[in-house]
């Protein structure tokens, strides 16, 4: 029979499946989606990514936090995962540019962890049945019933059908100058946007204006920008009719369009392309990708539950009357669709990380080909 002290903590999953370990962070219960990232470090980058909103990560690796946390890495003011499950968290922080520990972190910020299971079992039972509902509950909740921690497991949201643009993205508009001379002014609308990302436009002579999610298409259009930028974000694309539309708007409008991870899913729908569920989802930063373009293989970073369907094979007319339309990258383990091109408009997007903050920087130069495709419409080079 397990004891339970302030230090117990218990990951139920939505099948019933169970495992004691030891609390981690913040004591309490957490609930969400449960997924798992494969990526050996930036855990920081990780747990700071909005994407991640409403789910429970678990890391594959086994020993982490051994760098701590520090003021520099962060990709938002806050951490966005619901929990967070480690397999031995490090007992000392070896790194000069750490600020503080992982688990203080955590703590700070109301994240409920665990730590001390066997989290190989956990992911192979994810990889076998795919990501469902959990609980972490810790603390005083850990000697609750397990009925009664199931129930709360199951009476939890879905990550299908769920919009959470409104609860990750900014509130105001915000202009943030180019670095350098100014090129070329983008309008990125915020589903969760990375802080990295807007380093790396600004870094490449662009204004930006960062918008929220709310914006009206009248709005939006109204700004008068040189091109338009979809960021990554959680939550379903099905759910995002309205985004859809505005990109539409954006599209009939003729501006220069770069979406990522999020940005692509509904870049594939404004273009008339259904999105689906994938069993597991691909996250972490070593995902083997194929940019058809150059014949290339690049390790990517990656954080996605959901993908377009669209033809890899072959040239496709755009269902929603966009014109031709390509795919432009495929995951090499699994030939999910990693980015979209379309042929007779100016507009492109991956589903992966090109900023990968944490690397790797194989991608990085869509940043390049964007800021080239948006010169070349204002007949600059």
């Amino acid at each position: 029979m397990t004891r339970f002290t302030d230090d117990t903590a218990v990951l139920v999953l939505e099948d019933g499946t169970r495992f004691v370990g030891d609390a981690y962070g913040a004591r309490g219960t957490s609930l969400g989606e449960i997924v798992f990232s494969t990526g050996m470090t930036g855990y920081q980058e990780t747990i700071t990514d909005p994407s991640y909103a409403g789910q429970i990560v678990l890391m594959t690796a086994p020993h982490i936090g051994n760098t701590g946390v520090n003021d520099e890495d962060p990709e938002s003011d806050r951490i966005w995962v619901a929990g967070f499950v480690v397999r031995e968290p490090s007992r000392i922080v070896s790194n000069h540019r750490a600020t503080g520990s992982l688990d203080s972190a955590l703590e700070r910020d109301g994240i409920v962890g665990l730590s001390g299971i066997d989290t190989r079992a956990v992911t192979r039972r994810l990889r076998s049945v795919g990501v469902m509902r959990a609980g972490i509950f810790s603390g005083s909740d850990a000697s609750g019933t397990e009925e009664d921690q199931l129930a709360a497991v199951r009476s939890s949201d879905r990550m299908s059908g769920q919009n959470l643009s409104a609860r990750v993205s900014t509130t105001e508009l915000r202009r943030i100058p180019a670095i350098g001379p100014r090129r070329a002014s983008v309008a990125v609308l915020d589903l969760g946007v990375k802080s990295s990302t807007l380093r790396y436009l600004t870094a490449r002579g662009f204004e930006v204006i960062l918008v929220p999610q709310s914006i009206t298409a009248a709005d939006f259009l109204a700004l008068e920008p040189d091109s338009v930028f979809f960021s990554n974000g959680p939550g379903d694309p099905s759910a995002s009719d309205r985004h859809v539309d505005l990109l539409q708007g954006v599209l009939r409008a003729g501006l220069p369009f770069f979406g990522i991870c999020f940005g692509n899913q509904l870049l594939g729908r404004a273009l008339g392309f259904s999105t689906y569920k994938l069993p597991f989802g691909h996250r972490g930063i070593n995902q083997p990708v194929l940019d058809r373009s150059t014949g290339r293989t690049e390790i990517t970073a990656h954080n996605h539950g959901f993908a377009v369907a669209a033809p890899i094979e072959s040239v496709t007319e755009s269902p929603a009357g966009f014109g031709r339309v390509e795919v432009s990258h495929v995951n090499l383990n699994d030939n999910v669709v990693e980015g979209l091109r379309a042929l007779d408009i100016p507009a492109f997007s991956v589903q992966y990380h090109p900023e990968a903050a944490a690397g790797p920087h194989d991608a990085n130069y869509l940043f390049d080909r964007f800021r080239d495709l948006v010169l070349s419409r204002k007949g600059e080079h």
